[in-house]
């Protein structure tokens, strides 16, 4: 039937994401309990920045690291062994309330985050078919923003001084592991592992590079600082839960629109114009009073300029990428993603404690700003392509996942690091 080609991998696809939706539900609760118990505990601004620098440098170990486990144990062991440290070091937060236990936690939880993440992107892949991979990254990313967004309403169950929510948190996360572990569809191929070449990166092209790693920074300040800030201005961890979850419903909503335009004019541009748009709702929330639905529709206004920046910055990139460079950039964009939004919080942190929570936003204004200047200048000295050479818009490619690379591109790279052990490894690791 011819449905069926498409249905097939949509329906084996529905327990990995049962397990991303769980398990990004967990750590989207985290994201804004940690900040608010951090402030209630009397923690600085810089070290409730160094909790989101933390887990964004465990993050990028991860990245560089899991692969092999992957390689040696197989995607449901690696699977299961992660999520039950992860599991683990939310339950350890209420347990030792000191910054520096909690600073190490999260950097357990980036690099477990990182394997998990990994697994099911790539199990993903292998479920993808030519005809089918866009949709079902496209859904994959909806599911990414919308569990997000359950997750950080869940701190409005419970009292933040309670055990409770880390409690849940930790239910969620281990419970990510049971349709992974249950599932009957078989694993996917050996994990590809390939070297990072920043410089060749920029070399392909200086706007994007540059561009993925100011972007972490404003992203990574943003998730980092953002409860924080919302919670002392609104005084209410509802209204706080809301700011965060109205800002990524802007981000949703704005994503694939601004991709499509970004097809028919110069992706520098619109980037250029997010920027701007995510600094003048910025400075919208440092100057103007707090009134809770204004105050709400401004954050709606700001990740709608921030969040959808990677995808259109990552978009330029593939515009000037071969088949076989993909590998190499989707994991270098991920990783010089990451260093930005290890450094992006401390930064934060400094004008938060400086100039009051509303700083992080003239942080981000100004990084911006940067990222205004360079794209401006780079306007002038590279020409845009024709509408025809670009690649369209694909969530599949732009999106900040690794399953970017289809079986031809990792062929084609010479990037690609082989491991004897990798092809034992798989075959063997029972499938339940």
């Amino acid at each position: 039937m011819p449905g069926s080609t498409f249905l097939s991998p949509m329906l084996a696809a529905g327990a990995i994401l049962l397990s991303v939706a769980l398990l990004i539900m967990g750590n989207g609760l985290q994201v804004m309990l940690l900040p608010i118990r951090g402030g209630l505990e009397g923690f600085s601004a810089f070290e409730v920045g160094l909790l989101g620098s933390g887990y964004f440098l465990g993050f990028v170990v991860g990245c560089v690291l899991t692969p092999r486990l992957i390689m040696r144990a197989g995607h449901i062991r690696t699977f299961a062994a992660l999520v039950s440290i992860a599991s683990a070091a939310a339950l350890g937060y209420p347990i030792g309330v000191e910054s520096m236990v909690w600073i190490v936690l999260r950097m357990i939880t980036g690099f477990c985050l990182a394997g998990l993440y990994l697994v099911v992107e790539s199990w993903l892949n292998d479920q993808a078919t030519n005809e089918t991979r866009g949709a079902l990254i496209s859904i994959y990313v909806t599911v990414n923003f919308t569990v997000i967004t359950l997750g950080q309403m869940l701190v409005t169950l419970f009292q933040p001084d309670s055990f409770v929510l880390f409690s849940i948190a930790s239910v969620l996360v281990s419970l990510a592991a049971v349709p992974i572990v249950m599932t009957r569809s078989s694993q996917p191929a050996p994990i590809t592992i390939v070297r990072f070449r920043p410089v060749r990166m920029f070399r392909l092209s200086p706007t994007g590079t540059v561009s993925i790693f100011l972007i972490g920074m404003a992203t990574g300040s943003f998730w980092s600082l953002g409860p924080a800030y919302a919670s002392v201005a609104s005084g209410s961890i509802r209204d706080a839960a809301l700011f965060m979850s109205a800002a990524v419903l802007g981000g949703a909503v704005l994503q694939w629109p601004a991709g499509k335009i970004s097809d028919s004019m110069d992706r520098r541009q619109v980037l250029i114009g997010l920027a701007l748009f995510s600094i003048v709702a910025g400075g919208a929330l440092v100057v103007l009073p707090y009134a809770t639905w204004p105050w709400l529709a401004i954050g709606f206004a700001f990740g709608a300029g921030l969040l959808p920046c990677y995808a259109i910055a990552a978009a330029h990139i593939f515009d000037f990428a071969d088949r076989a460079d993909y590998v190499e950039v989707s994991a270098g964009l991920l990783l010089i993603n990451g260093i930005g939004s290890t450094i992006g919080p401390l930064v934060s942190s400094l004008s938060f404690e400086l100039l009051g929570p509303a700083g992080i936003f003239v942080t981000n204004g100004l990084v911006f700003a940067v990222l205004v200047a360079f794209v401006s200048v780079r306007l002038t000295r590279r020409e845009g392509l024709p509408e025809e050479e670009k690649q369209n818009f694909d969530l599949g490619t732009s999106a900040a996942v690794s399953v970017v690379a289809d079986e031809e591109a990792i062929q084609l790279s010479d990037l690609v690091i082989e491991d004897p052990l990798a092809t034992h490894n798989e075959t063997t690791d029972p499938v339940p």
